[in-house]
Order: structure tokens, then C-alpha cells, then sequence
């Protein structure tokens, strides 16, 4: 292979990592709620997206089912993070999930980031 890759990743610069970083996004006491989760967020001073996520065990038991979640969420993040504007975003599992296909899943987390105020 030779010349440069597009990433389809998700890199370090476009996650909320530390512990402040996501009390900061949850004191801030703006979200949008779903059916199935909750988007927090929080303007930041960088110029781009940044995307945290938090899947409790009480909601979703099963690590499989978690990770999923996780996976369906920064799928979607990395095809629109250059569309959205400079936020700190936190998703959280806010409903059980156990009779929820991931069609259903998939809508609920696009219809939050799209309501996300511009």
C-alpha cells in the first residue's frame, strides 16, 4: 500500500477522557433526552467534537450488549463528528435496552445528535 490512509478510527483528540472532563459535560446540566439514552454536552474552546460515552452495567448486564452500544455510538459519531459543532458531548445509557433492536438503537442515537443545538 503506499501514500497516506484516511482513519476511520477514533482517535484520542476526539474523546472525552478524564474524569474532570465528564463531570465537567454533566455539571454543565444540558442535555437532550431519547428513548434509550441521553446526550449531555457542553461547548469547549477546541475546533472540533469531542465524544465520551458511559454504559452503565445496571442498565445494560451483559459486557457484549455494552459494547455493542459503544460501537453503534462512535460508528455514528465518526460520520458526522466534522458536522457538529465544538462540543464536549457525554452519551449515557439512560433506558434498558433488552427488547430494543439496533435499528432502534440507531435511530435513537442520530435523532439526539441531530438535535444537538448548532
Amino acid at each position: 500500500m503506499s501514500g497516506e490512509s484516511v482513519s476511520s478510527g477514533f482517535p484520542a483528540e476526539r474523546r472525552v477522557r478524564k474524569t474532570d472532563e465528564y463531570s465537567s459535560v454533566f455539571t454543565f446540566r444540558r442535555s437532550i433526552r431519547g428513548r434509550y439514552f441521553v446526550l449531555h454536552f457542553m461547548p469547549n474552546k477546541l475546533a472540533m467534537a469531542r465524544l465520551g460515552l458511559v454504559m452503565s452495567r445496571k442498565m445494560a448486564k451483559r459486557a457484549v450488549t455494552r459494547n455493542l452500544l459503544k460501537r453503534l455510538a462512535r460508528e455514528h459519531f465518526r460520520h458526522i463528528a466534522d458536522t457538529l459543532p465544538s462540543h464536549d458531548l457525554a452519551l449515557r445509557l439512560a433506558q434498558k435496552t433488552d427488547a430494543a433492536t439496533r435499528t432502534e438503537l440507531r435511530e435513537d442515537i442520530a435523532s439526539l445528535f441531530a438535535r444537538l443545538p448548532r
